[in-house]
């Protein structure tokens, strides 16, 4: 869930845990364990969650852990809600005493897997992992191993006013050359074409790369996005800051989808998550894009990310941590729905669980469904802060014309090579 919601934004949620045991919350604290590991004589796990905006989610997680604790009283539960950089906090506090049993990743980092930090979950899954889709298992697999549950995927697309696109005329683009050509026609002196986020570019630049067809990292490990048809979509991507397309420095990033709501951008790359707010103001007058197909022998970009529970290998208490992710994303099919249906939306994970999410059944849920399942593209699991740093980095400066564009991408796939070859031990 990677929306945030103006009131409930990561900067501005209390960070804070609370313990439950015996099926209550007993008590509150900070993020360190106020019991020591063990509460009247029970494990106590600490799990992990990001700051989640949509309203009633940190509910719902001391929800799902009272129920927990009502069937297994012998392990409490403290959940540790953690505001701002969620992946920092996480990398840094794995290196402490007060490191989580068990925590959720967004995008899956397989250097984790390669550390040791994540115990392998092959053994939770049971009968089950056969209802759980390929893709789920596929982003948690390292080595042959599953490290982790994903609990929730996050569906990334545009949205697009039709009112505001028909009154000019324009078809919902399907090549970037009419994206490009749209923004600019729909850019006026109160709003502008094409929100990507507060530096005008999100998750922009990668799209880019991935609608020529290509790879951002090879599954063997080579970095991809150094090729010429990525420097040339690229370059091309420049042309959305040239023409002054982009609504920049927004109050919200791109995750909110208020710049679209408000009017302030006719289209917006955003989330499945945001669409109940979406609908909330604007009726039926929206409708959902992949990002283009860079050319003809491209393709159409949904970007699928989401959630996924692991176990700290290096905790205290692995076992009762594997015991929790089972009962709570293996076992409880009616959490999981609730999970995924009634803070913002989402996709479970399962397929039973998915054919019974009524709120993905008709409109422009149904059809963003359809849509990941046809064009839908995950992060590469090498794809940590460093690589993605180093790309971002140069798509920055091509995109703003810092330089020349074939030595940054060049310089750039340099440096996350290096970087990926570290984490694959060559």
């Amino acid at each position: 869930m990677n929306t945030r919601t103006p009131e409930l934004d990561r900067r501005r949620f209390l960070t804070g845990s609370l313990l439950i045991a015996a099926g209550a919350v007993v008590g509150t604290g900070c993020s360190t364990d106020p019991t020591g590991g063990s509460s009247g004589g029970r494990t106590t796990l600490n799990v992990w969650y990001h700051a989640y905006g949509e309203a009633g989610t940190q509910q719902a997680a001391l929800r799902y852990a009272t129920a927990f604790t009502k069937a297994n009283p012998d392990i409490a539960v403290k959940v540790t809600w953690v505001p701002g950089d969620y992946a920092g906090k996480l990398h840094a506090g794995l290196l402490t005493d007060a490191a989580p049993d068990v925590f959720e990743i967004g995008d899956f980092d397989d250097g984790l897997a390669h550390r040791g930090q994540l115990a392998p979950l092959d053994d939770l899954y049971g009968d089950a992992r056969a209802d759980f889709g390929a893709a789920a298992l596929d982003t948690v697999t390292v080595d042959g191993r599953l490290y982790g549950v994903k609990a929730v995927e996050d569906v990334m697309m545009l949205y697009y006013r039709k009112s505001v696109l028909a009154a000019a005329g324009i078809t919902p683009p399907t090549t970037f050359d009419a994206l490009a050509g749209a923004a600019k026609a729909l850019s006026t002196g109160k709003s502008k074409g094409l929100y990507l986020g507060t530096d005008g570019a999100g998750d922009g630049p990668a799209l880019a790369v991935m609608s020529t067809g290509g790879e951002l990292v090879a599954h063997d490990g080579k970095v991809a996005f150094g090729s010429p048809q990525a420097l040339e979509a690229l370059t091309a991507f420049k042309r959305l800051h040239d023409e002054k397309s982009l609504l920049l420095g927004f109050t919200t990033d791109w995750w909110d989808p208020s710049a679209f709501t408000q009017g302030t951008a006719a289209m917006q790359w955003c989330g499945l998550w945001a669409m109940p707010a979406v609908r909330t103001a604007l009726g039926d007058d929206f409708g959902v894009l992949p990002w283009p197909a860079f050319r003809e022998g491209g393709t159409p970009v949904l970007r699928v990310g989401g959630w996924t529970s692991c176990v700290n290998a290096k905790g205290r208490h692995v076992d009762a941590a594997k015991t929790y992710v089972r009962w709570l994303w293996v076992q409880q099919a009616d959490l999981q729905r609730d999970f995924a249906e009634s803070y913002g939306l989402h996709v479970p994970p399962r397929t039973s669980v998915a054919a019974t999410a009524t709120a993905l059944t008709a409109g422009p849920a149904k059809e963003t469904v359809e849509l990941a399942r046809r064009y839908g593209r995950h992060y590469p699991g090498t794809w940590n802060t460093a690589v993605s740093t180093a790309f971002n980095a140069a798509a920055a400066k091509i995109a703003t014309g810092q330089g020349d564009p074939a030595a940054l991408l060049a310089d750039a796939a340099g440096q996350a090579q290096s970087e990926i070859d570290k984490q694959l031990g060559r």
